[in-house]
């Protein structure tokens, strides 16, 4: 990663890639590229330059990467940001829940650490409204701008917001333009979790932390600056690896409900019993579903995408060594143990009943995830649940917060922010899905019971057990189709 607030810095890093723009400028210009028809000249620069920066011969580091990209770049422009720590609770019963769920779901002699439970660092983020994007922070208190936020908060919105970066990456302060783009589109606000990273705290460690955060919007522990948020004004959301922890905390809080029965699931959290409901609804954008990297649209759009695409068969991805990788003991994946790749609380593509879900926004691009984005959508709509389902064509993973100057990425944002207002105003949401076009953005309705048909759910199983096993087996590394910066 480099700091492009310094020139130097970004001089080194651009300077090498001249020759390969002004290639892909040249090629695009004569619609010799592939991509030519759907991308203008600026997001083929942008996705080819992110790609090959993403595809280095020769990976950092896991530590120096990690470091890069947890780096504050600082608070300014019109956002509020509110720094809180959510404290763990005297009762480990939020920590035996999770235990209990994960024992549940699991299918035969799959691993994984018990993780401590903790306090959980998150900022609240809302629109700072009248200042332009180079203004500063105002010198105050975090309770202080706390009320300042709750001032310019008009709706009933609460976004329980989780990151993206392939669990090993990036921050809350990195995510901040998409968040308080959110909470300016929604009138609302988000709490914005710094759940724990991998490696150095391996699945279920970041699930523990969103549903600690998730209890504490439910019932603040006290001196919380918050009051209680009802479930129906939370929305679950997040971006790549924040889609999948969204998925797998709604997952999770499903299976409490299936192994409570008929009686209301309550959770001893602060001294309280604390009921344990479905939120409003979940919002993923380019939610990364299938941690074994098993489905073909991993390849067939990879040309697409800016994340590296699959190794060859020859080739094994590794990350060097450092002091976070490989572990002590070694560990074949960065997020969890191999053997749980295939659990319903790592990989959500592996979960078969989504039967009581809320309704659901899935927004991908023609990315190498889509695959994986379509079977969960259409596995929770033949259950009875609802879902709105958006393809946006020959866009990359996670477009609308790399691309932000396109009118597809302003779209997908305003629509992504309507369906979080549209479950919090307790509208009624039916399914129905949608393909934009890249270049007019024209709508084509598909059927969503009918997404990925050609990949039947006994397909799927059979493409994510052979790949986990590929992975206990060591024929295939844990860096595919990881960054590798």
């Amino acid at each position: 990663m480099v700091d492009t607030s310094n020139p130097s810095a970004l001089a080194r890093l651009l300077l090498p890639q001249v020759p390969f723009l002004f290639k892909t400028a040249v090629w695009h210009t004569l619609w010799l590229s592939s991509t030519a028809s759907k991308w203008d000249l600026r997001t083929e620069l942008t996705i080819k330059l992110i790609r090959s920066l993403l595809d280095s011969p020769t990976p950092n580091p896991i530590s120096k990467q990690q470091r890069a990209t947890l780096r504050d770049p600082g608070i300014k422009g019109p956002m509020w940001i509110s720094k809180v720590t959510l404290p763990k609770p005297e009762e480990d019963d939020v920590r035996r829940v999770l235990l209990d769920g994960v024992d549940a779901l699991k299918e035969g002699s799959e691993s994984f650490t018990v993780p401590d439970l903790v306090s959980v660092e998150a900022e609240w983020t809302g629109y700072r409204s009248g200042v332009d994007s180079g203004r500063p922070r105002l010198d105050l208190s975090e309770e202080q701008h706390y009320q300042r936020l709750m001032k310019e908060v008009s709706s009933d919105v609460t976004v329980l917001y989780f990151h993206g970066g392939a669990f090993y990456l990036l921050d809350p302060s990195s995510h901040r333009p998409t968040t308080s783009k959110l909470a300016r589109l929604t009138g609302g606000r988000c709490l914005s979790v710094r759940y724990r990273l991998s490696p150095q705290h391996a699945f279920p460690a970041a699930l523990l932390d969103a549903l600690v955060a998730y209890l504490s919007l439910l019932a603040p522990p006290v001196g919380s600056l918050h009051a209680p948020v009802p479930a129906r004004k939370i929305v679950f959301s997040g971006d790549s690896a924040g889609g999948n922890l969204s998925l797998s905390l709604l997952q999770l809080i499903l299976q409490i409900h299936r192994s409570s029965g008929p009686t209301p699931p309550i959770i001893r959290f602060h001294g309280r019993d604390v009921e344990v409901p479905v939120p409003a609804g979940v919002a993923a954008h380019s939610g990364w579903m299938d941690m074994t990297r098993c489905m073909p649209s991993i390849i067939a759009n990879s040309h697409y995408d800016y994340l590296p695409p699959p190794p060859s068969n020859d080739f094994i991805a590794h990350f060097p060594k450092c002091e976070l990788w490989p572990t002590d003991p070694p560990r074949g994946d960065l997020y969890c143990e191999t053997s749980m790749l295939c659990h319903p609380l790592v990989s959500p593509l592996a979960a078969k009943d989504w039967h009581g879900a809320c309704p659901l926004l899935l927004q991908y691009g023609s990315e190498m995830l889509l695959d994986e984005g379509k079977v969960v959508a259409r596995r929770v709509v033949q259950q009875g649940g609802k879902v709105r389902w958006e393809e946006w064509e020959a866009m990359p993973h996670a477009f609308a917060m790399i691309l932000e100057g396109l009118a597809g990425s302003k779209k997908c944002f305003e629509s992504w922010a309507q369906f979080v207002k549209d479950v919090v105003e307790g509208k009624m949401i039916e399914t129905n899905g949608r393909v934009i076009e890249a270049r007019r953005l024209k709508e084509h309705a598909v059927d969503v019971q009918r997404l990925a048909e050609e990949l039947s759910d006994e397909e799927v199983d059979r493409r994510m057990v052979e790949a986990r096993n590929r992975r206990e087996t060591g024929e295939e590394g844990e860096a595919k189709i990881l960054p590798r910066l």
